[in-house]
């Protein structure tokens, strides 16, 4: 009884926020639908690193530290350099935005093809520590007068320091005013059928390249991961779970064809992340007499700095050249056709389904004590049932039941 009136108490709070746009809901012309494309970004260009750091290490969203806005600014300052030197050996800035926004075109096409009834589909690019923000991109679709909106995380697993942090921007956006369209969130998708294949076949794409079979058939499977501190794994953070979910049925699809294993890249800092990294795995397959190996970007969609240089240079060329191991990478998802219609059809089912949000999105972590994250959750429960009201509202005044 004390949560159901709990419940009640946060809806009727944030409620009234939200309800004020209802009305006027009803009243739009179908002005399509508008897909943000929620994402971390990355700078493109060696200015816009320090700013992106600045904006990464002041998120208490992905890392908690002590005098956070002193310190984080500390961290970003004197990490700048290094990090500009890497972006130098990919072209001088991330490809990200450019992936993001050619992602975003062909997948509206193929949404307009498939779902005609919200069509037009627009997209847009909403980063959280590089441009286009997310707030700036939220300003560009209210003023666009859309019907609809769908906030579409881009990361296929759920992390409360990814795709979390992208929502709890949009709650922060809509904290005092109610959005002027119906605004829906996508927040995970790691099973998708096609997202499943086309992991598969970049990786059948390098297993091609042996020129025997036993060659083939040895090859080391290493789905690499940004990794994520233990901190966050134990409050009971899903991210972990939906990896390795996606691992599954990656190999299922190709019928366990080699060995594999799941490890974790990028950690940050002196705390416990998760285990084993990308390098000391690849180390020990050295020590092993294991040398062939096809290293997957299991977690990301696109092709960036972790992929470019950490798994390319760092991993695929001087660490494989240290320690004597033959590296293949599997290509990023990027544009590929199957992908653009696993993006269009994750997209198309849930406008299909009516619903707001995911109910495990409704949740917070068993072990979560953030107040931002709470309040967060709230806003979110109350979005949920100001939109399914309004939607009964259109759907009543174009004469449905």
């Amino acid at each position: 009884m004390l949560v159901s009136k709990r419940i009640f108490e946060i809806g009727s709070k944030w409620g009234g926020i939200l309800n004020q746009g209802s009305i006027s809901l009803t009243q739009r012309r179908n002005k399509g639908t508008g897909i943000l494309m929620l994402n971390m970004g990355g700078p493109r260009d060696q200015a816009e690193v320090g700013p992106f750091l600045l904006r990464l290490f002041q998120d208490k969203d992905i890392m908690q530290l002590p005098f956070q806005e002193s310190l984080g600014k500390w961290i970003a300052t004197r990490r700048t350099p290094k990090i500009q030197a890497k972006y130098a050996e990919i072209g001088g800035g991330s490809p990200i935005y450019e992936w993001t926004v050619k992602q975003g075109e062909k997948m509206c096409k193929e949404l307009d093809k498939i779902s005609p009834e919200t069509a037009p589909h627009k997209p847009f690019v909403g980063f959280r520590y590089a441009a286009p923000l997310t707030e700036d991109s939220l300003d560009e679709m209210e003023k666009a007068g859309l019907d609809r909106a769908v906030a579409f995380s881009q990361y296929p697993q759920y992390s409360c320091a990814t795709t979390g942090s992208s929502i709890h921007a949009i709650h922060q956006y809509y904290k005092n005013r109610a959005p002027s369209m119906r605004l829906t969130v996508i927040d995970r998708w790691c099973t998708d059928r096609l997202l499943v294949e086309t992991v598969a076949l970049r990786i059948q794409e390098q297993l091609a390249k042996y020129s025997t079979d036993k060659e083939r058939a040895r090859a080391v499977i290493l789905f690499s991961a940004h990794s994520l501190p233990m901190k966050a794994v134990n409050r009971g953070d899903p991210y972990p779970a939906e990896v390795g979910a996606t691992v599954q049925l990656v190999m299922e699809k190709l019928g366990f064809s080699n060995p594999y294993r799941l490890v974790w890249q990028s950690k940050v800092g002196p705390v416990p992340w998760l285990q084993p990294s990308t390098e000391e795995a690849i180390k020990s397959l050295a020590k092993k007499n294991m040398k062939d190996i096809i290293l997957v970007p299991i977690a990301f969609i696109n092709e960036h700095i972790e992929t470019l240089h950490e798994m390319d240079i760092e991993y695929g060329h001087d660490l494989a050249k240290e320690v004597g191991v033959n590296i293949k990478r599997a290509e990023s998802p990027n544009d590929h056709p199957l992908f653009i219609k696993s993006l269009a059809g994750v997209v198309h089912s849930h406008l299909k389904s009516g619903k707001v949000v995911n109910p495990q999105l409704l949740m917070t972590c068993p072990m979560c004590d953030r107040e931002t994250c709470r309040e967060t959750k709230k806003w979110l429960w109350a979005l949920s049932n100001s939109q399914q009201t309004a939607a009964k509202l259109k759907t009543a005044a174009a004469g449905g039941t």
